[in-house]
């Protein structure tokens, strides 16, 4: 089984390398996936992807034509895919969970860096200077954090953060039975909170769940967390809601246009995103490059599933991670048909 891997870095090449499987041979390419270079696809027999790849109607009617018949997203988040255009054409799968507690604890620190102005302080004592001016942060014990989303990633979130003595409210749609959560509306949950922690798909339902009318909802001085997908927040109305001091700080580690900047190096280049460089220009907002998954566990735990996944397609199994338009219940169509989407 031949696999385009495309928008592979380093780390790609030697967590999939370290997880060979016989029968199954990956031609690494750094470029993204669209309908520009959808031409490398030709010739094999699956390709795989990752967030910022673009696997719309075009593409996969290219990827099709070519003969490719399964798309493998190494990553959780399936947004970035027209799985109606797939139905009946180009299997899907995905990594459900590759590591939790990457992306939870990636939060928190965030979370930590920005109320005890960690960040502030290393750049200070890199030229000596060891006033404690302005660095004046607060307790997290105490404090009220509203966590929207709670499959694995918003729970193991809500557990650290109850190891730090704080009250933990939350919202979803799909309420887990598990952990004994305190679910409120979204509104409420927005009114309480001290802090917001995203933990959501991106849907047609959940885009811009973070908007202008959610902010006027909030706590004053709330801080906004979100290592989950970009496009959740608004991100001009954020840049409104900083500047009225409705939010009092922003820690963000995805962002609504990331795809033609984030994983590369724009360093000595004038960035032509404005909101993304305003917002960077805040003393008040942390931006990581959409690095929360990034641990040795969670990188092992994405090859491995991914070439499970695509072992089992190889060989006629039911694969375990499919996504299946046919229903409308992407994830969970195939557990109660038992098969293939088709």
């Amino acid at each position: 089984m031949k696999i385009a891997f495309f928008d592979a870095k380093d780390y790609d090449i030697t967590s999939f390398t370290r997880c060979g499987e016989e029968g199954i041979r990956f031609k690494f390419y750094e470029t993204k996936l669209d309908e520009d270079t959808v031409g490398l696809a030709k010739g094999f027999d699956g390709v795989c992807v990752f967030v910022n790849d673009r696997v719309n109607a075009a593409v996969v009617d290219r990827l099709y034509e070519y003969g490719v018949r399964i798309v493998a997203l190494r990553c959780a988040g399936y947004n970035n895919v027209d799985l109606e255009r797939c139905f009946g054409k180009i299997h899907v799968v995905h990594v459900p969970a590759y590591s939790p507690y990457a992306v939870a604890e990636h939060t928190m620190a965030l979370l930590l860096t920005s109320v005890r102005r960690i960040h502030k302080a290393y750049n200070r004592t890199k030229d000596f200077n060891f006033s404690l001016n302005g660095l004046t942060g607060f307790d997290l014990h105490g404090k009220t954090v509203g966590v929207v989303g709670t499959g694995k990633i918003g729970r193991v979130f809500i557990d650290i953060c109850r190891g730090f003595g704080m009250r933990v409210v939350a919202y979803d749609k799909y309420p887990s039975g598990e952990g004994n959560i305190e679910y409120v509306p979204l509104d409420a949950l927005l009114r309480e909170s001290d802090v917001i922690s995203l933990h959501c798909p991106l849907t047609e339902e959940t885009h811009h769940l973070i908007g202008r009318e959610a902010f006027t909802k909030m706590k004053k001085g709330a801080i906004l967390l979100n290592t989950s997908r970009g496009a959740l927040i608004d991100a001009e109305a954020l840049l409104d809601a900083i500047k009225q001091r409705i939010v009092g700080a922003a820690c963000l580690d995805v962002y609504e246009e990331e795809s033609d900047i984030f994983f590369r190096d724009f360093s000595g280049h004038i960035v032509e995103d404005d909101v993304l460089a305003r917002l960077i220009s805040m003393p008040n907002v942390i931006v990581t490059s959409h690095q929360a998954f990034l641990t040795e566990e969670a990188l092992a735990n994405i090859a491995e599933t991914t070439v499970h996944n695509l072992t089992a397609f190889r060989d006629g199994d039911l694969p375990e991670n499919e996504l299946c338009y046919r229903c409308g219940k992407i994830e969970d169509c195939k557990k109660s048909r038992r098969q293939r989407c088709f």
